[in-house]
Formats: C-alpha cells, structure tokens, sequence
C-alpha cells in the first residue's frame, strides 16, 4: 500500500519567486561569489546576481532593481534564459527567473553580500557553482534549449539528486 505522501506529495510551506541576472560584456561574465552572509545556503557558491520579489513588481522589475542595489549598475535591456525551480530539503521551494542582459551603464560598486567579479566565459564553468547550474550555464553559453525551464531537486547537504526537463513533460 503506498504511503500518504506517495499519494499527497508535502509540499512547502511558501514558495519564493526571485531573479537571477547573469550581465555579460566583452566575453566576460558578472558573477557574485557568496561569501559575507552568515548561515547563507550560497556560502562558497559563485551565482548570478539577484534577489527576491517584491509584492506588485515583475519579474523584469525585480532583476533590474536588485541588479542596480547589488552592482549599481542600470540595466536597458534584458533577455528571460528561463527558469528554475529550486527544491532542497528542509527549505521552501523557489522558482527562480533567469536572465542576460549585455545593455547597462554605470559605475559597479562593491556588494555587501558578496564578493563581484568579472569571469571570462570560458572558467565560469571551473568555479563552485551548485550542480544543476552548470546544466543552464552549460546551456545558456551554448545557446541551446532557452528558454529552459528545470526543476532541480537537492538533497539537505546541497547535493542534486533530481533534474526534470519541464519543457518535456
């Protein structure tokens, strides 16, 4: 006999919508390695930049304001890559918005919460990154299968232990 949660699968108490931006000039990725935020499930990960939303904005409207609070830079123009739907163990849910934006200005400041750095495209694989982001990377700099839409399943210890391509169910 199946157990009740075979049947009536847990789901999270909330689900968080956030956005992730990956700002890309002269071959040349703008990666936040997270590193200054204690009990941070990032610590030690290199990401994109983002954060989450705020009631009544768009998705376009959150990535372009934490990219301005977390770089100072003004984004003009931005490209959806897909979307990621984050699952750990013992955490909410989140669906996560991907993006690329090769338009902005200004004049990039120091982050609280993490140390910027511009990497060349070809070792921003080569960082510690979370395993399934190497899956949309991978695809985002081949500019194969976008937008994507992933659900990446992790274990309490960080570890990817499902993957499940939306697009093909």
């Amino acid at each position: 006999m199946p157990t009740l949660t075979a049947i009536f699968p847990i789901f999270p108490m909330a689900v968080t919508e956030s956005s992730c931006v990956y700002l890309i000039q002269d071959g040349r990725w703008l990666m936040l390695l997270r590193n200054r935020k204690e009990h941070d499930i990032n610590d030690g990960k290199w990401i994109g930049i983002g954060g989450k939303k705020e009631p009544g904005e768009t998705m376009e409207q959150c990535a372009i304001r934490e990219t301005f609070e977390e770089t100072g830079l003004t984004m003009h123009s931005l490209t959806m890559a897909g979307q990621v739907h984050f699952q750990q163990e013992g955490i909410d849910d989140e669906i996560i918005t991907v993006f690329t934006s090769q338009d902005f200005s200004g004049v990039m400041h120091a982050c609280d919460e993490r140390t910027l750095a511009w990497i060349m495209e070809k070792d921003v694989l080569s960082l510690s990154l979370w395993p399934g982001d190497r899956i949309f990377l991978t695809q985002m700099m081949e500019g194969k299968d976008l937008p994507f839409d992933l659900k990446l399943e992790y274990d309490a210890d960080g570890n990817l232990i499902g993957i499940l391509d939306k697009r093909t169910v």
